[in-house]
Formats: C-alpha cells, sequence, structure tokens
C-alpha cells in the first residue's frame, strides 16, 4: 500500500516532544507529512515549548527547537490529504481562532478521515465541534472543553491512547508509542519484523 498523505496542523510554542516526534515517526515508515501553520509559509519555522511534567499542579514548560514547516498554509486544500495531526502545546489555544483551520479540521471528520491529536490539540477539536458522541484523551486541563463540545472525556494514564472509530487520541507526549501505533493502525499501516538472520 502506498504511503498516506498527511496534514499537521501547527503554530508557535507547539509542544516539541509532540510535534518532532510523530512528524518524524510518521516520514520514517513512508508516509508523506506536511507541517503548516497559518500565516507562515513553506520554509518558515515555528519555536516549540517543552512541556515537563515535575510534580507542580500543571506541567513546567522550557525553550524547545526551531521546527521547520514543509508546506504553506494558504496553498493547503484538505481534500488532498488522506489524515490530520494535531500536536498540543500552546499553539491550539490560538491556531483554534483561525477559520480556515476549523474549515479543515471538519473536513477530516465529515469524511470520516483518520485523526490524530495530542494533549491539547482537543482544544482545536473542541473549537472544529467535531468531539459530538466521540470519546477523547486530552490533558486533563481540556478536558471541560472536550465536555462542553459534546465528547466524552477519556480520563487514562498520560502513556495510553484511546480510539474512537477515525480519532485516535492521547493525553501527553508519554502516550507516544502507543498513540503513534494506534494512528498507524487507522492509517492501516502494517509493520512486519522479519526473522533473524543466523549469523
Amino acid at each position: 500500500m502506498a504511503g498516506r498523505k498527511i496534514l499537521m496542523l501547527v503554530g508557535d510554542f507547539v509542544e516539541d516532544y509532540e510535534v518532532m516526534v510523530p512528524f518524524q515517526t510518521l516520514l520514517t515508515v513512508g508516509h508523506t507529512v506536511h507541517a503548516v501553520c497559518p500565516d507562515k509559509k513553506a520554509g518558515d519555522t515555528v519555536k516549540t515549548a517543552i512541556h515537563d511534567f515535575e510534580g507542580d499542579q500543571t506541567y513546567t514548560e522550557k525553550p524547545g527547537h526551531n521546527f521547520a514547516l514543509n508546506a504553506t498554509f494558504a496553498e493547503i486544500d484538505e481534500r488532498e490529504y488522506d489524515a490530520l495531526v494535531i500536536p498540543g502545546g500552546r499553539a491550539p489555544e490560538y491556531i483554534r481562532l483561525n477559520p480556515r483551520v476549523i474549515e479543515m479540521v471538519q473536513h477530516f471528520a465529515m469524511e470520516n478521515k483518520p485523526i490524530a491529536a495530542v494533549c491539547h490539540g482537543a482544544q482545536v477539536l473542541a473549537a472544529a465541534g467535531v468531539l459530538e458522541g466521540k470519546n477523547c484523551s486530552a490533558y486533563p486541563a481540556c478536558g471541560p472543553d472536550v465536555t462542553r463540545a459534546g465528547g466524552t472525556y477519556a480520563n487514562i494514564p498520560v502513556d495510553e491512547a484511546v480510539v474512537d472509530g477515525n480519532l485516535v487520541t492521547a493525553p501527553a507526549w508519554p502516550a507516544h508509542p502507543r498513540w503513534m501505533a494506534e494512528f498507524l493502525k487507522v492509517l492501516g499501516t502494517r509493520i512486519e519484523h522479519l526473522a533473524a538472520v543466523p549469523a
């Protein structure tokens, strides 16, 4: 099966691991990923933030890397993509204010295309009105957003993920192994391990 064409919606201060790891993972297994940000073009960068869990009431935040965009937001036609990824961090709280972001997300939901969101990515899903009747995990502080949008907040361990039809969600970056594994299944990606060759 040919690799899928996947759209990733990001913005400044997207969570570092939550953009870097899925972007690289999906490329590694043969998919095409276009990372875009409102008002930015291919070759521009977004700043990332590292969210850490160190025993405080909420995460701590530290400067991350600059993440290079490889497509231009204004040129995106969401109909050309097979799936959507929405990383967390601080970006979702403001990219959800962009009408084109909302239109893009609604397209993937209406067409029942695979959607993966992690942490604060649920804020974009809630704003787009696509969580009605869905089980959705997110960073706990986003639980009320999920509920108010008509979804059921899945309060699961931080290293787990939940699948509801085309939607794959997780609380935060410690869930990457499970989140990505479940998303790859929904994408129809199969990874085979060959028997070891004798020395």
